[in-house]
């Protein structure tokens, strides 16, 4: 195999086990993410012929032009770009949320996502590669709280649909992977830090792992050409759908 991935948001949880799935598979992977002491300990970890640390924000282009521009020769091919990069801040209702932690989620889970997606296009088409989206369950049923990051998820896999119908005829596949409970840094980033609510959130539940979520991104990335998975909905077999709510008597 002689195929590179880059994949954003690698230095926990979902990205990072995507690197440590995919490099093991014999795929080269630029692993990207702000927190450069743990990319550079997956590398010391996988190998510098195996993964290359691209330190940048996924929301400052100029930072991100320079990384890409700098790509050592071997991983400067990108057949695969996993948008993995992305977060969830707050719990409140919209009436009483942050329009700061909006606005983080917006640029960083659509802006960000739709302009590394947007430059690296020419490449992936010239290439034949693929483009996988994690978006997340929160993309198709809503819940208490969700409002802006259920927005930015819906956007995602929409997006990933969008562009699986213009680049029809070109070769490259689309796949939005939406999971449902993943057990990782996730609700800790959500609630500031709050462990209560992430053992609250987890604790007993078998949620699914970084790990699940990694298998399933590298049997889509190596499936044959010809086939695509245009999306993809997990869930722990504890999970499933809510009921609808009511309120009474106001």
């Amino acid at each position: 195999m002689n195929r590179t991935a880059l994949v954003t948001g690698a230095t926990a949880g979902i990205g990072e086990a995507c690197v440590r799935n995919l490099a093991a598979a014999g795929w080269r992977c630029v692993a990207t993410g702000r927190r450069a002491e743990r990319l550079e300990a997956l590398v010391a970890e996988l190998g510098s012929d195996k993964v290359h640390a691209a330190v940048f924000d996924v929301r400052d282009e100029a930072a991100r032009d320079d990384a890409l521009g700098n790509l050592p020769d071997s991983f400067a091919g990108i057949d695969l770009l996993l948008n993995n990069a992305g977060l969830a801040l707050g719990t409140s209702p919209a009436q009483e949320a942050s329009l700061a932690d909006w606005t983080t989620m917006i640029e960083t889970n659509v802006t960000a996502l739709v302009s590394l997606t947007h430059k690296l296009l020419p490449a992936l088409i010239e290439r034949k590669g693929a483009v996988i989206n994690i978006s997340s369950v929160a993309a198709n049923y809503p819940y208490s709280g969700g409002n802006v990051y259920g927005g930015t998820k819906a956007f995602v896999r929409q997006f990933a649909l969008g562009l699986r119908s213009d680049l029809h005829g070109t070769g490259v596949r689309v796949t939005s992977i939406e999971p449902g409970m993943v057990e990782t840094e996730f609700t800790l980033v959500r609630t500031g830090g709050n462990k209560e609510a992430h053992e609250r959130l987890y604790g007993g539940a078998q949620p699914m792992t970084a790990g699940d979520i990694a298998d399933t991104v590298r049997w889509v990335a190596e499936l044959p050409p010809h086939l695509n998975i245009n999306t993809l909905e997990l869930m722990p077999v504890s999970q499933s759908y809510a009921g609808f709510q009511v309120a009474r008597g106001g």
